[in-house]
């Protein structure tokens, strides 16, 4: 970087600064770690030089020292267990209704807001691309982009069935009910690896978007449909104010989804996160949310555990999440089973 040639070849010259600051990005925490570890060794060789009532201050003063140690230990920890082709990307995130008619429209909208606090709390940035409303209450489907250093690391421990048992809101009965939702996730592909599609390959379809306000909705067709006639698949975004915009996003939608399928296909790496979920229903859930006769939140995979319901829905996934990058990302058929208090 400190040749005089450097900057001849932009675009080359800034792949190799973006690979400089990924490289930073590992080597950083290493070197502070290393550097505050060797503070506390001196200061304990200090502390033992010195008098016993000044002692149990420098103690102290460890002990909170290590604390802080011990969590930014733990987040390097979690790092280097996202070593994956593509676990730095941007991810995108789709949450799915399953069996349950309104129960489980319902049960996908608690969902969304969970993962956008979550993704709030990490600092990422979400934005959601594509919703389809429920019919009475709650969403069928929504397709989010998440933006932020790891994103496509971390979320992908939530790919699968999620489960909800609770005492129904929309039953005049107060009757127990299980909802189902699926989370499917995959990596932002960067233009650099995506391929460009003949136009013979595609069916652009043009609407008017959904949803609350702005100058163009329900008025001017904005909104973009993009499929993909050899395999069928089929994305859409409505969240931009113009349709040049929404047809762009909708591409990178597409273009990332084809690179995932083809992986899956041509190298059988994401099997283990295309071939876990399953089908939404009774028997393939990686977690269940227990509102109702107790309360408790619990990872299938892993064994991790809360009765803090409430922390979870409001995005406090981290502990879910890191068990299993620290399992290994165990990925396995997950056995279905009774519990007390199912409906």
């Amino acid at each position: 970087m400190s040749r005089e040639d450097f900057w001849n070849d932009r675009d080359a010259a800034q792949k190799l600064m973006d690979e400089a600051s990924s490289i930073r990005r590992k080597l950083d925490p290493l070197r502070t770690g290393a550097s505050k570890l060797d503070d506390v060794e001196v200061m304990l060789e200090l502390g033992e030089e010195e008098p016993e009532e000044i002692q149990e201050t420098i103690e102290t003063d460890l002990k909170k020292d290590l604390q802080l140690f011990r969590k930014d230990f733990e987040a390097l920890e979690l790092s280097s267990f996202l070593n994956g082709p593509h676990d730095a990307n941007n991810c995108i995130l789709s949450i799915n209704a399953g069996a349950g008619g309104t129960e489980s429209c319902d049960w996908a909208d608690m969902m969304m807001r969970m993962y956008q606090r979550w993704a709030e709390e990490r600092g990422w940035k979400v934005e959601v691309t594509d919703l389809l409303e429920g019919d009475s209450a709650g969403i069928k489907s929504v397709v989010m982009l998440v933006t932020g250093d790891n994103a496509y690391g971390f979320c992908k421990a939530e790919r699968g069935v999620h489960r909800l048992v609770r005492i129904s809101p929309f039953d005049s009965n107060k009757r127990r009910h299980t909802s189902f939702a699926s989370v499917d996730v995959i990596a932002e592909i960067a233009e650099a690896e995506q391929e460009e599609l003949p136009p013979t390959e595609f069916r652009v379809d043009t609407f008017r978007s959904g949803g609350k306000g702005g100058q163009n909705v329900n008025k001017v067709e904005t909104a973009v449909r993009i499929t993909h006639i050899p395999t069928g698949i089929s994305v859409a975004s409505q969240a931009q104010r113009s349709q040049h915009q929404n047809r762009a996003t909708a591409m990178n939608l597409l273009l990332s989804r084809i690179f995932a399928l083809k992986q899956d296909q041509q190298k059988k790496d994401m099997e283990r996160f295309y071939g876990e979920k399953g089908s939404v229903s009774w028997g393939n859930q990686i977690r269940s949310y227990v509102f109702q006769p107790y309360r408790m939140v619990k990872d299938l995979r892993t064994g991790i555990e809360t009765s803090d319901v409430q922390g979870v829905m409001d995005g406090d996934l981290d502990d879910f999440v890191n068990g299993w990058l620290r399992a290994g990302c165990p990925v396995k058929k997950i056995a279905g089973g009774s519990e007390e208090g199912d409906a």
